[in-house]
């Protein structure tokens, strides 16, 4: 939904996997041991989609889909794919596996008969059987070309293919096609464990066969499909991508016969939907109050049009008016947002004050604070690598340890920080920028735009106490490098992470948050300079249900004598001049969640190093907070084919990421849909990766299930 501050791969360069939002996506006293399904445990909220039988769902109709932009490439493998390039992949092309309801792969039946490892000494070779019936658009069957032309495309070996990521397909040996033309056998160099992962989705051949055609040839259309449903057209000028049915599918037909993208920016979808022009798109919990109290039970009652239903709306209050055919659809996303802490330079540097930072926040308080108002499971999340009901999930949060002011005061004075000591005299402080101090005052936004700067941790005079010269809008620091790029792909429900930031599915939190009773006024100095961090945040639209939830932070660590210098930028700036560039000492942003978190999360919890021209290769790893320890546990893990022990060795890594405290884990995001009230099988996904030809409108007189929520 929100603006996932992805960045552009130079041209030619092969980045490992950035596993999506998005837009963000990451001393142990005990380790996680075998996989089991009691530390797995179940989601938290299943998915909330209206189900109904095919039976029940009428032929025909188009479906208007409010998404963030129409997007630039339908590459998902390229480094400005975005979520929307996913949404189209998963309606029109292969995928080897889907996600369940757990976050789990399945194998996706309309293309597999069977995969399986059919051996593993000398060499690990996986068999695919495909579906007898399974054929691209312009009728050739799907076989071992295309997956050749897949392998060589993305094992990084040619540099003349624009990848955003190869891992696993480097890892492969050879594609032959086995004993019939339906059979395809992949020999892999090294032990892979998330083979599951590859092929999802699959491009044609015509696709992948040369640098020029996936360059250039797939970023505007898809001439070649296989999926119940096909590219129509992708309108820039209009913002919108239109899908239609598949002639060739084999499948159980699409009930709708179209499908439309349209771009709708998020605070512009309540007016959308109530003149009409959409019928489904997340929003934000604002556009969900003024909705929920409209919405009547699901019936068999045909979707009135904008005029009726601006007339039975007129009793209702001016801002719900319009939208009484709709209703909220709720989940939460498999996403998590975290506070990140950049480990790079200045007081997080030292792993005390991280430790003091995460030791000093109540995480079941904040969680509470974003989900309970919108009647969501309130559970502060327990892992960087999967989510509850994932098979990698454990709570490992031990590793660290909870909310414990003293422990936090106790790690600072360790640290050298002594509450109250002589701080010299800074600079001024920056136009529009004001205290915000033990009642939680704040600041005016600076004139001429939504950028702001305040503090948290001042006295009430006004006195600032940071301890930052460099203006947080400075942008001078370009010696490190950061990749990034979106590979959402069919079945792997962001089959490449990236972070996501700002909008209210992100965060949400009661307007203002004063500062905890009793709080002290004296703040921490060392060597004359005070404990005060730069919080950066994004100003887009949403912008203030982040800056709520970083102004309960703020007051947390000013319980321990920290404060905070909250600043606000542009969403076009947030990532590429702050986050990647390394300017920032906290941030909030979110992290997909990956049914494959040994490949997927490697890059963003990576320790960099220096690349070949000096700078520093960061990956995703925006912390800049990394161990050779926990590179080798990826590494064990990626090449360890026994479930339980790479389930043991993924938590292992876990336990160690948060004895590190480069980031922390707050709680998994909202996810809000605004849905027609008869349309079907479409909302609020979870994990589960939407099954497309199930789409559609009740059929005149028909209900769909009496349980709307898998939860």
């Amino acid at each position: 939904m929100s603006h996932d501050g992805r960045l552009r791969t130079r041209p030619g360069a092969v980045a490992r996997s950035v596993a999506f939002l998005a837009a963000g996506v990451l001393v142990v006293p005990v380790l996680a041991g075998c996989a089991s399904e009691d530390e797995a445990g179940k989601p938290l909220a299943g998915p909330d989609i209206a189900p109904a039988g095919r039976d029940l769902v009428a032929d025909g109709g188009t479906l208007r889909w409010a998404v963030d932009d129409v997007p630039e490439t339908l590459n998902t493998f390229q480094s400005d794919a975005d979520a929307v390039t996913n949404r189209v992949a998963q309606a029109v092309l292969p995928s080897m596996y889907r996600l369940d309801r757990n976050g789990r792969p399945q194998r996706n039946s309309d293309y597999l008969e069977s995969a399986k490892v059919v051996q593993t000494e000398p060499k690990q070779v996986v068999l695919y059987k495909i579906a007898q019936q399974a054929v691209w658009s312009d009728g050739r069957e799907i076989g071992a070309a295309d997956f050749a032309a897949q392998w060589r495309a993305l094992s990084g070996k040619d540099t003349a293919y624009w990848t955003a990521r190869n891992a696993g397909y480097d890892r492969i040996e050879k594609i032959e096609r086995g004993a019939n033309d339906l059979e395809v056998k992949v020999t892999f160099a090294r032990p892979y464990a998330d083979w599951q992962s590859l092929f999802s989705p699959l491009y044609p051949k015509d696709v992948m066969g040369t640098p020029d055609s996936f360059n250039d040839g797939a970023r505007r259309t898809l001439k070649v499909t296989a999926g119940p449903f096909a590219v129509k057209a992708v309108d820039h000028k209009n913002n919108q991508v239109s899908l239609v049915r598949n002639p060739r599918w084999w499948g159980q037909p699409a009930k709708l016969s179209e499908i439309d993208l349209k771009a709708v920016p998020l605070d512009k979808r309540p007016a959308a939907l109530a003149d009409g022009e959409i019928d489904l798109a997340e929003i934000d919990p604002a556009a969900a109050q003024r909705i929920a109290p409209t919405a009547g039970a699901r019936g068999s009652a045909a979707l009135p049009g904008p005029e009726a239903r601006r007339a039975a709306a007129k009793a209702l209050p001016a801002d719900a008016q319009g939208l009484t055919g709709f209703e909220v659809r709720k989940s939460l996303e498999p996403v998590y947002t975290q506070l990140a802490l950049n480990g790079a330079e200045g007081p997080l540097a030292d792993e005390r004050v991280r430790r003091a930072v995460a030791r000093a926040l109540d995480r079941k308080s904040l969680a509470e604070a974003v989900l309970k108002p919108l009647g969501l499971p309130a559970v502060p999340v327990g892992s960087h690598l999967a989510l509850s009901g994932q098979a990698a999930y454990a709570d490992n949060s031990g590793a660290l340890g909870g909310q414990d002011t003293a422990e936090a005061q106790a790690l600072l004075a360790d640290a050298g920080w002594v509450r109250g000591g002589p701080v010299k005299e800074e600079k001024k402080k920056q136009k529009g920028e004001k205290a915000a101090g033990a009642q939680g005052r704040k600041a005016d936004e600076s004139e001429g735009g939504d950028d702001g700067t305040y503090i948290v941790g001042e006295d009430d005079n006004g006195d600032s106490k940071s301890g930052h010269d460099k203006d947080p809008k400075d942008h001078s620091k370009k010696d490190e490098k950061a990749k990034g790029g979106t590979h959402l792909a069919d079945g792997r429900q962001y089959a490449g992470r990236q972070p996501v930031h700002g909008g209210a599915p992100g965060a949400y939190a009661p307007k203002g948050t004063a500062a905890p009773a009793g709080a002290a006024t004296a703040m921490l100095a060392k060597d004359g300079k005070p404990l005060t961090l730069r919080f950066v945040l994004p100003s887009g639209p949403g912008s203030q249900a982040l800056r709520t939830v970083a102004d309960r932070i703020g007051a947390m660590l000013q319980r321990v004598g920290i404060g905070t210098r909250i600043t606000k930028v542009s969403d076009d700036s947030y990532f590429k001049d702050h986050i990647a560039s390394g300017e920032f000492d906290l941030a909030l942003y979110s992290w997909p969640a990956s049914a494959f978190p040994a490949t997927d999360a490697r890059p963003i919890y990576a320790k960099p190093v220096p690349a070949a021209d000096g700078s520093l290769d960061v990956e995703q790893n925006y912390t800049r907070i990394g161990t050779d320890q926990v590179d080798h546990l990826f590494d064990q893990a990626a090449a360890t084919l026994d479930t339980d022990e790479n389930l043991s060795l993924i938590r292992k890594a876990d336990s160690r990421i948060w004895a590190a405290a480069g980031s922390i884990p707050l709680y998994q995001r909202p996810q809000l849909t605004a849905a027609a009230r008869n349309l079907v099988n479409a909302g609020s996904f979870g994990f589960q990766t939407p099954v497309y030809a199930d789409m559609g409108f009740l059929k005149k007189g028909a209900k769909p299930s009496a349980s709307a929520s898998g939860g």
